[in-house]
């Protein structure tokens, strides 16, 4: 299962990204915490990509996402920024900065890749199917009597 989504440059944007991924790992069968952590993340780099970098060409921004086994990589491509995304380490005080930490807590990697003018921020993590955590569950309940 994959999709990419163009989408305008602008805060609203973030929502959409949300329930469109949010739906589609449902539909998949993906377990509930991993579509929470996959959701957290694309939030995160989108909102980072609206409010560092600048838009596509197109005046866009590109959410990606690829499921494959129990893995789902996202992507968040804009027109690149000044500087290079990199996770952060704000004081207890500062009101911003935690996003990019935030995604390499979740994620089991992440990274950023450039091609030309574009700039693509990537993640990859869990997605464990709810039917193969429920037979693990269902089995371990077994297990333990």
């Amino acid at each position: 299962m994959s999709s990419v989504v163009l989408l305008p440059y602008a805060p609203s944007s973030v929502a959409v990204a949300r329930q469109r991924l949010s739906t589609d790992l449902q539909d998949s069968g993906v377990f509930s915490t991993a579509i929470d952590d996959a959701v957290l993340v694309v939030s995160e780099l989108l909102s980072n990509a609206l409010r560092h970098a600048h838009p596509l060409p197109s005046g866009m921004v590109r959410v990606a996402w690829l499921r494959s086994d129990d893995h789902i990589e996202v992507a968040v491509s804009d027109g690149g920024a000044a500087t290079e995304p990199r996770a952060g380490r704000p004081t207890l005080s500062s009101l911003g900065g935690r996003g990019l930490g935030i995604v390499e807590y979740v994620a089991e990697s992440w990274g950023v890749r450039h091609d030309g003018d574009t700039t693509t921020v990537w993640a990859i993590l869990p997605a464990p199917q709810s039917t193969s955590m429920n037979g693990q569950v269902a089995a371990a309940l077994k297990e333990a009597g």
